[in-house]
């Protein structure tokens, strides 16, 4: 019991930074409500794909999430940008982000 509150006094000014910033939330339940989906179904997933399965669903995930933070239809967003994404070179990607795109519409 010691050696974890000796441990959490040596952690103390970076648990207590939300005091000093009124925007930085007491806890993390927005990154948990967001990965709830993906932490309930990865069993079902679990040997879905290949060995790169996880680091494409990763990418979906984020991608859904961040149409969901700034009130986009994920479906819409995707069926709309797949379109255009095999003639885009890499330097033009940054006009077809969420917030791209939602400014866009």
């Amino acid at each position: 019991m010691g050696k974890a509150l000796h441990h959490s006094l040596g952690q103390w000014p970076m648990l207590a930074r939300f005091l000093d910033n009124g925007r930085i939330e007491i806890d993390h339940n927005l990154c948990e409500n967001a990965i709830r989906p993906t932490a309930v179904g990865k069993k079902n997933w679990l040997f879905i794909g290949g060995e790169d399965a996880g680091w494409r669903s990763a990418v979906i995930y984020l991608i859904v999430t961040n149409c969901r933070n700034r009130g986009i239809d994920p479906y819409e967003y995707i069926k709309d940008v797949l379109t255009p994404l095999p003639t885009m070179t890499n330097r033009q990607i940054h006009k077809i982000t969420p917030a791209t795109w939602a400014d866009a519409k």
